[in-house]
Parts: C-alpha cells; sequence; structure tokens
C-alpha cells in the first residue's frame, strides 16, 4: 500500500528586521532542504510596505504546499483576529489596528486560505518542544534573548497564557527586577546602558553593541563581563518564583544572545540559584533558527485538525 507524501506546511516568521518563509515537511519535522527564504524588513516603514516585504517572502516559496498558513509574530499583537497592536513599541507601529491576516490573504490570492497567527516565542518553544530541548518537558519555560525577553510557558506542549502559575499573560517581560521593568536591565538597550555606567571611556566614542560587548568580556574586559552578569543574573532571580510554581523542570534558552553561551548560562544560573531555584536546568535550544518555523507549522496543523 503506497502511503501519500505530507503536504507541507507553508510558515512565515516575522521578527523586528527580517521575515522568514519556509515549508515545513511533518513527517520528517523539519523545513524541506532549500525553501528557507530570508528577506529583510524595514520596521518604521508604511504598513503596506510591510506587508508587501512579508508577502514577497511568502510568494518566494515553492508551490505545492497547503492553503493553511502558520504566522510567527511578535507582540503585541491580537493573535486571535489577525490585527496588530504595536502602539508605542518601537517597531511595526503602522501595523497598529490594521488587519494583517486580511492584508496578507488578499496578497496570497491563490495560495492562501487561512492564516493561523502565533506569538514568536511560543512557536519558539512548541518546536522545541516537539524535538529540541524541551522534548520530554511536560511543564518548561523558553526564552528567546535577543533586542528584549521573549517567553513561553508550555504545559504539555501548549503555551500558557493566564492563571496564577505563569506571569501576566504568560510573559517575563511584564515582570520587574531590582524595581525596575525587567526589560530595562535584560535587552539590548539595558546591557548597553550598564556597560556605560561600569566603562565610563565607553561613553567617549561609539557605544558598542551588545555582540561587541560580549566579544569584549570574552577578551577579559571586567566591565563587559559585568554588564552581561549583571543582566542574567537579574533575570534568573526574576524568573526563579515563576519556574517554582509553574513547576518547570528546565528552562531552554535561545536568541541572538544565546549564542554568548559561556556569557549568559552561568549568570542565569546563578541568579535562579540565589533565588532557591538551583535545580532547574538551564539547556541550550537544539535548533535556535528552525524552531519557530517547526513550532508554527505544527500550530497551524493542530488548529486545522481541531473539531
Amino acid at each position: 500500500m503506497t502511503v501519500a507524501p505530507t503536504v507541507p506546511v507553508p510558515v512565515l516568521d516575522v521578527g523586528g528586521t527580517h521575515v522568514t518563509a519556509a515549508l515545513v515537511d511533518l513527517a520528517t519535522g523539519r523545513p524541506v532542504p532549500s525553501t528557507v527564504i530570508r528577506e529583510s524588513l524595514e520596521p518604521h516603514a508604511e504598513a503596506d510596505d510591510i506587508l508587501d516585504a512579508i508577502a514577497s517572502a511568502a510568494l518566494a516559496l515553492p508551490t505545492g504546499h497547503g492553503l493553511g498558513w502558520g504566522v510567527a509574530m511578535p507582540g503585541p499583537f491580537d493573535y486571535t483576529t489577525g490585527i496588530g497592536r504595536f502602539a508605542a513599541v518601537g517597531k511595526f507601529e503602522s501595523l497598529c489596528d490594521v488587519d494583517v491576516g486580511a492584508g496578507l490573504r488578499s496578497r496570497l490570492s491563490g495560495r492562501c486560505e487561512r492564516l493561523c497567527f502565533l506569538n514568536d516565542a511560543d512557536a519558539f518553544a512548541v518546536g522545541e518542544y516537539g524535538s529540541g530541548a524541551a522534548a520530554g518537558h511536560h511543564r518548561v519555560v523558553c526564552l528567546t534573548l535577543g533586542t528584549g525577553v521573549g517567553s513561553s510557558f508550555l504545559s504539555g506542549g501548549r503555551p500558557v497564557h493566564s492563571g496564577p502559575l505563569v506571569p501576566p499573560s504568560g510573559h517575563v517581560h511584564h515582570l520587574t527586577v531590582h524595581g525596575r521593568p525587567l526589560e530595562d536591565t535584560v535587552s539590548r538597550r539595558g546591557i548597553r546602558a550598564h556597560y556605560a555606567r561600569l566603562s565610563p571611556a565607553a561613553g567617549e566614542q561609539t557605544l558598542p553593541d551588545v555582540r561587541e560587548i560580549a566579544a569584549r568580556a570574552k577578551k577579559g574586559d571586567t566591565a563587559a563581563a559585568q554588564a552581561f552578569r549583571y543582566a542574567f543574573d537579574a533575570l534568573g532571580q526574576a524568573l526563579a518564583p515563576w519556574t517554582g510554581r509553574f513547576e518547570a523542570t528546565a528552562v531552554v534558552i535561545g536568541g541572538s544572545m544565546a549564542k554568548s553561551w559561556d556569557l549568559v548560562h552561568p549568570a542565569l544560573s546563578a541568579g535562579l540559584a540565589a533565588a532557591g531555584r538551583a535545580e532547574v536546568p538551564v539547556l541550550p535550544a537544539r535548533q535556535p533558527e528552525e524552531a519557530p518555523l517547526i513550532g508554527v507549522a505544527r500550530w497551524a496543523r493542530g488548529m486545522a485538525d481541531a473539531p
């Protein structure tokens, strides 16, 4: 008996400066080779220009896929209605109150019947749960560390966004640490600002970006190392009570800052330990680039199959 091949799921992963399109084969749990397309996005462009750029990446995919798309989007966003809520967040503000779903469907006419939106950090977490570092953990916290802190609290592979066991909306960026909003400390701007305070000479020249600060830390720059240590120790302390309430058995880390694992891991682990959660392992993502694509494909297929 011949088994019909699985039709791949088309997906989009929209970031602050880029969009990635791919076809995901759920039989293998991976993107189809040679179909991953990454294009730049201008987050301050007009709404039509942003939607055109996202659609351009989507239309560059080969045909022969399903008509239900998975779309991983950063917040704030109404994932049920597909409407942007990007007010006063410094990116995609032209999409605020715009029906992104309708805009994309019209641009993908003939290749799209349905769009399933999912928070980008949740998409990453679902992907890592399916076949990554979160696999085997019934309750797990997944973080994406980049410009800010993305997060997802997964129970049985499904994001939890409400209830007493998780932070407001299920996202840690709503937390405070040292009396200030978490992302004042744990973010691109927070690390750069702290480095400037610790290294007065840094204020006399162009302030280095986080990647350069990490490189300086690895070369023995004490101020750079302290800036990373302070930020991720604080993240561990802020996160610790919630890993306890949620009964998480692991914390999985992805995002661009996770590439500086030798700086992030010990500080985050120390912060958890200082707050009484030393037993919770901090693990690197196994497929940090592909996880959001895989996760949103799994989510879109699951929603399509739901009664």
